[in-house]
């Protein structure tokens, strides 16, 4: 169990420092996005001035760039910031090719519709505009290629979720060697020599701390492998509601085929289903989804995007052919399996309970990066030990032999 602890916490030791330490800052990324670009988030006008209306704005993103199609934007501006709006590029008719616009996001001034700014978020740089983007995605891919249509970076970090999850298990069975040094494994040693005090930090801390990082190793895995392992194994013991992603082959990008249905259209099917199911939010945003031939609409309150709160936000899906609805994922209802699959991104994120939990999953990416140094310099050390200790055996031998 000792080797196994060991062997998992050196292959993994710098996987984990990166998102843990990611994890600490992303908790705050739309905050901090804001401030380090506010041409992205603030709009030039001021909030002076009748904002235009959404589908104007939307209708002014692809008249400017015909290369590509709007795929997420919200269905009200707040006043005085941008709005903000995903895209993804269409196909060229001349080569039968995306087109690389070479940006996904657009930022418009909601008053005189102009651009504010560009950015492909995701993109592998540490500019001023990219640097939260590009920690985000390191966070759970670490920007790994794909290969085909493996997404190895996604892959690679479930799969040390799942080694995590399991070395969790095992680092607890070993914090506890006996029943007569159980008070040891609780304790800190505050006044002890420094790698007396960097074992308690790592051995101590993990025990003080073990459901928040069980937690969050569990909820890596939903995050990164949801369909292909979470969603397998929940259903062994749980019966879940069909997801409209799951249930549908995607096509590449180049073969999707065009809406049938608009987003006005599925936006008047979202509020009509949302009031016969009595939902008190109101239509807060659209996304289409070429490839699974979907649209989603999100029921929120503007600058409520993010879920902050429970369970997160209900969303309704359609498909974008016939508009017939296709699924849902309503926080708080279905099975238990459903609810337990709801809880993923509200736990990992900390926003199930609102800042507090974005404070203390934040101190926690600390935490699991601090764990990983600690984890390394004891090992080195005991390395260090061996190796002295082998040499003087070795010397001994020598001089027994002479």
């Amino acid at each position: 169990m000792v080797r196994l602890h060991r062997w998992f916490g050196l292959a993994a030791a710098l996987f984990l420092f990166i998102a843990g330490a990611t994890g600490a800052v992303i908790s705050w990324d739309h905050e901090l996005d804001a401030w380090l670009n506010p041409a992205l988030y603030e709009a030039r006008s001021g909030g002076l001035g009748q904002a235009r209306p959404v589908a104007e704005l939307v209708a002014a993103v692809e008249a400017a760039d015909p290369k590509v199609r709007v795929s997420y934007y919200q269905l009200a501006v707040e006043p005085g910031e941008t709005f903000s709006v995903s895209v993804v590029p269409r196909v060229d008719p001349a080569t039968g090719q995306l087109f690389e616009p070479g940006y996904n996001q657009v930022a418009l001034d909601p008053v005189t519709a102009e651009v504010q700014g560009r950015r492909e978020w995701g993109a592998v740089s540490l500019s001023r505009e990219n640097l939260l983007p590009f920690l985000y995605k390191l966070h759970y891919s670490m920007h790994l290629p794909d290969a085909g249509s493996i997404e190895l970076g996604i892959w690679l970090m479930g799969l040390i979720a799942i080694a995590w999850v399991l070395d969790s298990l095992i680092a607890l069975w070993i914090s506890f060697p006996n029943a007569a040094q159980w008070k040891r494994s609780f304790a800190f040693r505050w006044g002890a020599s420094g790698h007396k005090l960097v074992f308690d930090l790592h051995r101590s801390g993990g025990v003080w701390l073990f459901l928040l990082v069980l937690l969050l190793a569990i909820t890596s895995v939903a995050m990164n492998l949801n369909t292909q392992v979470m969603r397998p194994v929940v259903s062994a013991f749980s019966t879940l509601s069909p997801s409209p992603f799951a249930s549908r082959t995607p096509t590449t990008p180049t073969a999707a085929a065009e809406p049938k249905v608009s987003a006005a259209q599925v936006v008047a099917l979202a509020q009509a289903e949302g009031l016969r199911r009595g939902f008190s939010e109101p239509a807060g945003a659209v996304f289409l989804s070429p490839e699974f031939g979907l649209w989603g609409v999100g029921f929120f309150r503007p600058g409520h995007d993010h879920g902050d709160g429970g369970l997160g936000n209900a969303w309704l899906y359609f498909d974008a052919g016939t508009g017939e609805l296709a699924g849902d994922s309503v926080p708080g209802t279905g099975s238990a399996g459903d609810i337990f699959m709801q809880s993923m991104f509200p736990l990992h994120s900390g926003r199930i309970i609102g800042l507090t939990g974005r404070v203390l999953i934040s101190l926690m990416g600390v935490v699991i990066a601090s764990f990983s140094v600690t984890g390394v310099l004891i090992w080195a050390r005991k390395r260090r030990a061996r190796s002295v200790v082998q040499k003087l055996a070795v010397a001994k031998s020598m001089r027994a032999a002479a």
